[in-house]
């Protein structure tokens, strides 16, 4: 006779290897956790999206490891009932390893960040799910007597209900966020104000940059142009939020610096509201918008209304894209005052691989060559020429600088292998992004490719766009179009067709590696591959 000590042993043992199994099976969970910013709303969102099969995967998971279990325990039950269970324990942890095999294959395109954070929910993650375990174990053990009543037999069954496990793993690890994210979420205020004293008492210049597009490009562009005169820190890569700022504040390139540039996303009102107030910033640079994140917005209105916050802010300044006069103008004539708009440059010769940019800088022309592409390029570089300006900078300091300026990774980046270019466009994510990409490719002598997944965070405006990027495509007279996925397929096939393309020329692959091997036999000197866009995990 078993004693309740052992019983009590057992479960534990149970839950235990059931939480190692199960979730190395399904750690990627917890990137994907990441990608949503820790936000239980946003991850269900991506669970339940319509064409994500991931929980679909989880739930055929759970329905084989019913029946292949039931199975075994029945076969094996008539032998003896411990190999019977112990058997039955063989599909079950069974199906861990091989959904484990299967998940490899869709890697995150988006690496996890080993953040403090990250490892903590991994190990909450891990925990709860042996919590559930053992909740599970001991529910079966609770049917033994019930259904020992039905059929004697019936009790070897009593672990089915284990083999709901895999369904119940997104519940589990949305539990381990929501208990942790109580510790987390008061650890961030924390660190978040101490970043803004150290910025109060800092005597440092700060600009702030705001816009739909062109942030971090420009970021990076006018950062080569004050290194010139200044010590310049910025936020690193697309860190937009304010625990990314209060990051960069406490980082030891920080200390000493004269100048700080903060890029400033926002997804809702009040996000850029939340970081002027937080960084009290002297100057702003605002880019311009487009119809990006109107699917948190609401509309590109709302879009707009959300990013003139900054020029409400403390900042004394604003240098703003030409585009955006007529309409700040119109809505916000009090803070006009305060905008330096940018106005145009002299003349832009746009070539293949570079880009030539004449413009009026105190009074006097100069001339750069720039290893940047497209229309947006020349933009990017007047507005960081024009606040460098405000910043003190001469014109050959400024000239030193725009000689030093490099091509913005994953921005119309050129790359070329074996007499093949390709322009990287993977963080491009809007219409007006999509239509200079395009026209950069068109400046190209061989033949033309485009692989893109389409343009998302659209909302309401998801068909009238990505029908759009159809139409455009159609008129580029491209050799081969690929697109990747079925999130926007139907929308830019339509608008494709519509237009009058070659539908012979357009494929649709389900991965962007699909279309790599596709292409790996096509393509000879001269020709040009534009990757525009790339979906992240969790769009």
């Amino acid at each position: 006779m078993i004693d309740n000590t052992t019983i009590w042993v057992f479960r534990a043992v149970a839950s235990a290897l059931c939480a190692c199994f199960f979730f190395v099976a399904t750690h990627r969970l917890v990137g994907v956790m990441q990608q949503c910013g820790y936000k239980n709303k946003r991850f269900f969102a991506w669970l339940n999206q319509e064409r994500n099969v991931y929980f679909s995967r989880m739930l055929f998971w759970s329905i084989l490891s019913i029946t292949s279990t039931a199975l075994f325990v029945f076969v094996f039950y008539f032998l003896q009932e411990t190999a019977a269970l112990a058997m039955g324990g063989i599909p079950f942890f069974g199906f861990a390893i091989v959904f484990y095999l299967v998940d490899k294959r869709y890697a995150l395109k988006v690496k996890a960040n080993p953040s403090g954070r990250w490892k903590r929910l991994c190990v909450a993650y891990a925990v709860m799910i042996a919590l559930f375990s053992f909740a599970l174990i001991c529910l079966c053990s609770l049917l033994k007597p019930l259904l020992e009543m039905v059929f004697g037999w019936l009790q070897a069954m009593r672990f089915l209900p284990l083999c709901f496990l895999p369904a119940l793993l997104p519940l589990a690890l949305a539990c381990a966020n929501a208990v942790t994210a109580v510790f987390e979420n008061a650890r961030n205020e924390k660190f978040i104000k101490r970043g803004g004293q150290v910025l109060n008492e800092s005597k440092i210049i700060k600009v702030g940059i705001v816009g739909s597009y062109g942030k971090t490009s420009v970021k990076n562009i006018l950062k080569t142009l004050l290194e010139q005169r200044y010590r310049v820190v910025a936020t690193p890569a697309s860190y937009n939020t304010p625990i990314g700022v209060a990051k960069t504040v406490h980082s030891a390139e920080f200390a000493g610096a004269e100048v700080f540039l903060c890029e400033m996303g926002a997804r809702r009102f009040g996000d850029i509201r939340e970081l002027c107030d937080l960084v009290k910033p002297d100057y702003i640079l605002f880019t311009g918008v487009c119809a990006q994140h109107v699917q948190t917005f609401g509309g590109e209105e709302q879009v707009f209304a959300a990013k003139c916050e900054a020029l409400a802010s403390s900042a004394r300044l604003a240098v703003c894209g030409e585009a955006l006069r007529d309409k700040i103008e119109e809505n916000y004539p009090e803070l006009v005052e305060k905008c330096r708009f940018v106005g145009s440059v002299e003349g832009a010769e746009l070539a293949a691989t570079r880009t030539k940019i004449t413009l009026s800088v105190g009074g006097e022309s100069i001339t750069a060559d720039l290893p940047l592409l497209g229309d947006a390029a020349v933009e990017n570089v007047l507005i960081a020429v024009r606040m460098a300006e405000q910043l003190g900078l001469t014109k050959d300091e400024i000239l030193t600088g725009l000689a030093q300026v490099a091509a913005i990774p994953h921005r119309l980046e050129l790359s070329e292998k074996d007499g093949v270019y390709i322009l990287d466009d993977a963080y491009n994510c809007n219409e007006r992004g999509a239509k200079i990409a395009i026209d950069a490719l068109g400046r190209f002598a061989g033949r033309k490719y485009v692989v893109t997944p389409g343009i998302v965070e659209t909302g309401v405006l998801h068909e009238a766009i990505n029908g759009r990027l159809g139409e455009l495509l159609a008129q580029a007279s491209l050799d081969g179009v690929f697109i990747v996925g079925e999130t926007q397929a139907k929308v830019i096939v339509d608008g494709y067709k519509n237009a009058g393309g070659d539908m012979d020329s357009m494929r649709l692959v389900p991965s962007l590696q699909d279309a790599v091997r596709a292409l790996s036999g096509k393509l000879s000197v001269g020709d040009c591959v534009l990757f525009m866009n790339d979906l992240p995990d969790v769009v």
